[in-house]
């Protein structure tokens, strides 16, 4: 049912349909010219068959309903019989176009096109022949049954049946043409519509002439109906048949045809109108259907023609461009044609090597072969025309260039039925670069034997089951010939030869290595000992590969030995060295560390193990690097960050670290040690591990502290004696002139006080008593000579070299307080002249003041000092974190200290050389606390007076 809706045809079809059976009806019952019959050529049917040819199966019960609705509305419209009698007559209608359809596409090809006489006899046959029996069968007795117009059974039979068939044949081919050109155009040349309106006009000329009765019958219209079928076929027959149809129609109706007539002749006549449409509707059908099949015989002519010319095209063609050379020869072996690669080949035809007094054969082979192989071709080629037999050769052919060319040349008899051959056709085959590739494998093969004999290894082959089946020249000459020949009865010759040849002890476990592998296919890889030729066992390495075919089986087994006897002695050497070394590394009185590239700790010898009382891998885990776990758990807290900022430097730029600091002990003390680290390179300079060394330099610490504590204790009781040897000089040079001007003063006293006063005794009292002064005067200037030394040593210097060397000289002396020192120099500052060694005291001078007025406190310690262009001068600036100074203009007086030993003498002379060079001392207080001693040097110095 659901293939049934599935399968309904548009609604605009169906209407089409319904209209044109209504229309059908209409031109019946206007033929229906006998009185009291209501039987007439019936168009409906032709129309209702052709519909349901080319329909679906499952399309036709909504034809049927169509036709029906149809049926009934011109019965009502035309008709006016009995509504039953009008269903049974559908009914009979319906069930003529059900089985005429049914039989026309079982006997048929579909689509249905009328396209050969044996398909519209078929038609005619079942279409306008059978199928209306049922609707005669049917319309005939309804008529009979409800006596309409007095029709009997046997009377109107006859007519019923004619009129379905003539009906059939006039518009079935129509219906047929236009469906299955409804999309399509008329493919008609300018001409043929030219012949196809001439054509018109004389059809509808005779039609009108002979059914008008201005000819003697009516059958003068075939001639141009059969030139219709003729010339257009099965359109130009269908269009013919409706037109001829319509004539008759038309003159009938309006009673000037030869089928109209007085009331008792209309019988007689319809029965005549009824045939003359049939037999020119069939007349015609089977002249199309001839003409259709003429035809479509010449165009399958034509295209056979051409496709066997095509085909003559192709397989000379082919001929042609297959790669190869083709020749046929007559029985006797004459040439008689080249195809056109050998006569490109050669550059000339068959026909121009002739030669007068030899044959064909003869001439092509002396001419075109090569002369040390022409006798043999010529011999082959006899020798296979008497026997028949197909021959083969290579041999060597001259190209048109003169090149000589090898190609391999194969013939082969054609013969009849009887076995006579009657042509030899042969072929050559350029193989000139095959049998070069072979000459050159050939070559490639001598030179491999050459290789495989020549290689420094040794070669050897055995087959699936372990044959040895080759052995290159050197494994013959290492293992002697006779090994190799060698055949013991009753054992394999693998066996025999294991045996023979290697060392005892290994023999079992070679012979249990290669076992495995022959069975299992896995390679194989041996160590073991061969006995040499002159009977020296050598350790040597064999191994083994499967050669598979396609299939994945082993056809052969390739192996290769090499001699590492010479290699296994120097890794002994190697090894023993690497222990010897390793021993060193362990035992040497001294820690030492191996570090990656990026400074991780890979390996400590178990003196620095010791020392720290922990094991490298038990600080993985801890969420820190291994480098800055040992940093933090060993290095002390005030040095940490400097050591690690070293550190980061050096494996940053790759330069050697080398630094003190205190490192804690497993005990909990910390030591004094010194750390150095150097970078192991590879042969393109890229560090591959830095290897640190760390000595315990504890003792010699505290040593230099010791020593340097009683230097400064010497320095500090040689201040003091200097200082007393100063004071009683001083005291002993000042006291004389001294006590020489109170004496004299004394005495011009006396002298004024006489009376009378003596004056000339007292004016050379007071000269004396200047005289004595100026002495003492002297001896203060050489004291102060003391303090400002003379500036003849100055030379112009850059005072950041100066700066750089105070520093290292207090870089000791700040690690051991605690303080760092930071310079800050700025760039491009002019040299000056200065007395390198007096500004250096100056330096160091403040430098340690600033660091022993840090002593107390618990902060960050750190000296600043900066140097920058001020004016015409060089300002340096050395600053302190200390608890600042009290008295900033006292300090720098002689003998003036804050200090439990100082004695008052540093500033003093520091400001002295500062002056002495023309420059200025001072200091400030920092806020919030510390202090800045502040000197100036002049760009260009005046010595001070």
């Amino acid at each position: 049912m659901m293939s049934v809706w599935s399968h309904r045809p548009k609604l605009l079809h169906l209407g089409l349909f319904v209209a044109a059976y209504v229309l059908a009806c209409g031109f019946a019952q206007s033929l229906a010219i006998v009185p009291g019959t209501g039987i007439s050529i019936w168009p409906a049917s032709g129309l209702f068959i052709a519909t349901l040819i080319l329909s679906s199966g499952y399309s036709w019960p909504w034809w049927v309903l169509g036709g029906c609705l149809a049926e009934m509305f011109s019965n009502d419209l035309w008709f006016h019989s009995p509504p039953v009698a009008a269903f049974l007559i559908y009914v009979g209608n319906a069930l003529e176009a059900l089985v005429g359809a049914w039989l026309v596409n079982r006997v048929l090809t579909r689509p249905v096109r009328l396209e050969s006489l044996q398909e519209v006899l078929a038609f005619v046959a079942l279409g306008a022949g059978v199928a209306p029996i049922v609707s005669a069968t049917v319309g005939s007795a309804t008529l009979a049954w409800f006596s309409i117009l007095s029709q009997s059974f046997l009377t109107a039979w006859p007519l019923w049946w004619i009129g379905d068939a003539t009906g059939v044949l006039i518009v079935a081919p129509l219906a047929l043409v236009v469906l299955h050109n409804w999309r399509g155009r008329p493919q008609l040349s300018t001409t043929q519509w030219m012949e196809a309106c001439v054509l018109g006009l004389i059809f509808l000329a005779i039609a009108a002439l002979s059914l008008s009765g201005y000819l003697p019958f009516a059958y003068i219209i075939m001639p141009p109906l059969l030139w219709a079928a003729v010339r257009f076929e099965f359109k130009g027959a269908a269009v013919s048949l409706v037109l001829l149809a319509l004539i008759t129609a038309i003159f009938t109706i309006t009673g000037a045809s030869q089928f109209a007539g007085d009331p008792e002749a209309q019988k007689h006549k319809q029965i005549m109108l009824q045939l003359f449409l049939a037999i020119s509707a069939l007349s015609a059908l089977i002249v199309a259907a001839i003409s259709r099949q003429h035809q479509l015989a010449v165009l399958s002519l034509r295209q056979s023609v051409e496709a066997l010319r095509e085909r003559e095209r192709e397989l000379s063609q082919l001929v042609d461009m297959v790669p190869a050379q083709i020749r046929r020869l007559t029985p006797t072996g004459e040439p008689v044609f080249f195809n056109k690669r050998l006569i490109d080949f050669f550059g000339l035809d068959v026909g121009d090597m002739d030669q007068p007094g030899v044959s064909r054969l003869s001439a092509v082979i002396h001419t075109l072969v090569h002369p040390d192989d022409a006798p043999r071709l010529l011999q082959t080629v006899h020798r296979s025309l008497v026997s028949g037999d197909p021959f083969s050769i290579k041999y060597r052919m001259r190209r048109f260039d003169g090149a000589y060319r090898w190609v391999d040349g194969r013939a082969e008899p054609l013969r009849d039925q009887n076995g006579t051959i009657t042509q030899w056709y042969v072929i050559s085959v350029d193989i000139d670069d095959e049998m070069r590739a072979q000459e050159a494998l050939r070559e490639r093969e001598r030179e491999l034997s050459q290789l495989v004999d020549m290689v420094p290894s040794l070669l050897w082959r055995l087959d699936p089951d372990g044959t040895p089946t080759f052995f290159n020249q050197r494994l013959i000459d290492f293992l002697g010939l006779d090994i190799i020949d060698m055949e013991t009865p009753g054992v394999s010759r693998l066996a025999a030869l294991i045996e023979a040849a290697v060392h005892p002890d290994d023999a079992a476990g070679l012979t249990e290595a290669l076992h495995h592998s022959l069975a299992t296919g896995e390679r194989f890889s041996k160590q073991y000992r061969l006995r040499r030729a002159d009977g020296v066992y050598r350790w040597v390495r064999g191994s083994a590969e499967p050669l598979r075919d396609e299939n994945g089986r082993i056809i052969q087994w390739y192996g290769l030995t090499h001699d590492i006897d010479d290699q296994l002695r120097i890794e002994e050497e190697l090894r023993e060295r690497e222990r010897s070394l390793w021993q060193i590394v362990e035992t040497l009185p001294a820690m030492i560390d191996c570090a990656a590239p990026d400074g991780e700790p890979v390996y400590r010898n178990p003196q620095l193990r010791d020392f720290l009382g922990y094991k490298l891998e038990e600080l993985d885990g801890t969420g820190k690097t291994r480098l800055d776990g040992t940093l933090d758990a060993g290095v002390h807290p005030d040095d940490v960050a400097s050591v690690k900022l070293d550190y980061a430097h050096s494996l940053r730029t790759g330069e050697p670290y080398a630094r003190r600091h205190r490192l804690r002990r497993f005990d909990g003390e910390y030591r004094w040690v010194e750390t150095r680290a150097a970078p192991m390179r590879n042969a393109e300079g890229v560090i591959v591990q830095w290897n640190v060394i760390c000595l315990d330099i504890d003792g010699e610490v505290r040593a230099e502290e010791d020593l340097r504590q009683a230097r400064e204790g010497l320095a500090r009781a040689s201040q003091v004696a200097s200082l007393a040897e100063l004071s009683a000089s001083i005291a002993h040079e000042v006291n004389q002139p001294l006590a020489a001007v109170v004496a004299n003063s004394h005495a011009c006293q006396r002298w004024l006080m006489a009376d009378p006063p003596n004056m000339e005794r007292a004016q050379r009292t007071v000269e004396r008593i200047i005289r004595d002064a100026n002495s003492a005067a002297e001896v203060v200037s050489r004291i102060r000579a003391l303090f400002k030394q003379s500036a003849d040593r100055r030379v112009h210097t850059a005072l950041s070299g100066v700066i750089n060397e105070a520093r290292n000289l207090m870089a000791d002396e700040a690690v051991r307080r605690r303080a760092r020192i930071e310079v800050a120099v700025d760039g491009n500052l002019p040299l000056i002249a200065v007395d390198r060694i007096q500004i250096q005291q100056v330096l160091i001078n403040l430098i340690r003041n600033g660091i022993e007025a840090m002593d107390s406190i618990a902060g960050d310690k750190v000296i600043e000092m900066r140097v920058h262009h001020v004016g015409n001068a060089i300002q340096t600036e050395i600053s302190d974190r200390g608890r600042g100074i009290e008295f900033p203009e006292k300090m720098f007086e002689p003998f003036f200290t804050t200090k439990e030993h100082g004695m008052g003498m540093g500033l003093a002379i520091c400001r002295s050389i500062v002056e002495l060079h023309g420059g200025r001392l001072w200091a400030e207080k920092n806020n919030p606390h510390g202090a800045t001693l502040i000197f100036t040097l002049p760009i260009e110095t005046k010595a001070a007076s």
